[in-house]
């Protein structure tokens, strides 16, 4: 591809919105979707994750991570070695590079910050990739769509950078919107749910999230879910099944506009996903989880992989004030979200 390098003048900013896995979550990790199909639910919340990138000084790259402070700055080659906090930045520059720069450095200034810190669960890692893809696909005029965005970010994830996850957050973070997922080993199909305008109200407005303050690591438990799939433990497999089945019926119960069927399944999906790997849960998380039930949420679960990170809530409107006191008197950060429609997109800044 011959791709021209802007005028030193060119701003290219991108924003990517971050998402509620609903249901399904485990499904979209090989080998299992691979071999079986994974199926997920989810839609993507106002919170974001941002890029910009600009000229840098001929020959140099900077890269800056706002929101932590990390930053690098360097010699533009072909390849940049990985830096800590960095790996993302990297990781997308590396892979412009190569594929649309025909190996020639570019110089650039490249910075970022996320409006969830890593390993909340909200997939914010995957969106901080496609923020950064689109950024540059903007920068540079690249001509990709939403599914060569997404699939582009997968692989510098997953392969590139070696980083253990699934392929939800990518599609999630590209599309945008409430959609239903299908994964196979050779392909993904996004298929939006087009929502009735009450009905998308009423879920909006029932929804309560919860921030454990644990930025949980996500590699050991898709390690050990993987690591079953791989044995054929019957028990873990069978459970992934009734998970997949789940996020099945929470569509059916999101288009029906069933607020009682969708919590029902986010219950049995979320007591089905803790028998994937054993740290997907814990003590904290279960009084949590117990507390909200308690004061009047009809069914809660740990958003992505598990462990920590944010807890979402699903509760009738006249029990949502007692389901947030419950848990600001609990050691986290409450919030409520809206659902946006729109996936990443990009604009310069003049």
């Amino acid at each position: 591809m011959n791709t021209v390098i802007p005028p030193a003048s060119v701003i290219a900013r991108a924003r990517a919105p971050l998402r509620l896995g609903l249901g399904g979550g485990g499904t979209d990790v090989s080998p299992y979707c691979d071999q079986y199909g994974g199926e997920v639910l989810n839609v993507t919340i106002d919170k974001y994750a941002h890029a910009t990138v600009s000229a840098a000084p001929a020959g140099s790259v900077r890269l800056l991570a706002a929101d932590s402070g990390r930053s690098w700055q360097g010699t533009a080659d072909a390849v940049l070695a990985r830096q800590p906090g960095l790996d993302l930045h990297v990781g997308v520059y590396n892979r412009i590079v190569r594929d649309f720069m025909g190996g020639q450095p570019l110089s650039v200034d490249v910075v970022t910050h996320s409006e969830a810190p890593p390993g909340s669960g909200l997939g914010s890692s995957s969106t901080m990739v496609v923020a950064l893809l689109q950024a540059f696909c903007e920068y540079l005029s690249l001509p990709l769509g939403e599914y060569d965005i997404a699939s582009l970010a997968h692989d510098i994830e997953r392969v590139d950078l070696g980083m253990a996850g699934g392929k939800q957050d990518q599609y999630a973070a590209t599309f945008g919107g409430m959609n239903f997922m299908e994964f196979y080993a050779d392909r993904v199909i996004v298929n939006p749910l087009r929502m009735k305008a009450d009905i998308k109200a009423e879920l909006e407005s029932s929804v309560v999230l919860f921030y454990t303050g644990v930025s949980r690591e996500s590699a050991a438990i898709i390690a050990e879910q993987t690591s079953h799939i791989r044995r054929g433990d019957s028990a873990p497999l069978e459970a992934m099944h009734r998970v997949k089945a789940e996020a099945r019926a929470m569509k059916e119960a999101v288009l029906t506009g069933n607020l009682e069927a969708f919590a029902q399944s986010m219950r049995t999906g979320w007591e089905e996903k803790k028998k994937l790997a054993k740290s997907i849960s814990n003590a904290a998380i279960d009084q949590v989880y117990e507390s909200a039930l308690a004061a009047g949420a009809l069914a809660g679960k740990v958003s992505g992989a598990g462990g920590g990170g944010f807890m979402m809530f699903v509760t009738e409107l006249s029990r949502r004030p007692e389901v947030m006191r419950c848990l600001q008197g609990l050691n986290g950060q409450v919030f409520t979200c809206n659902f946006t429609e729109r996936g990443a997109h990009s604009w310069r800044k003049n």
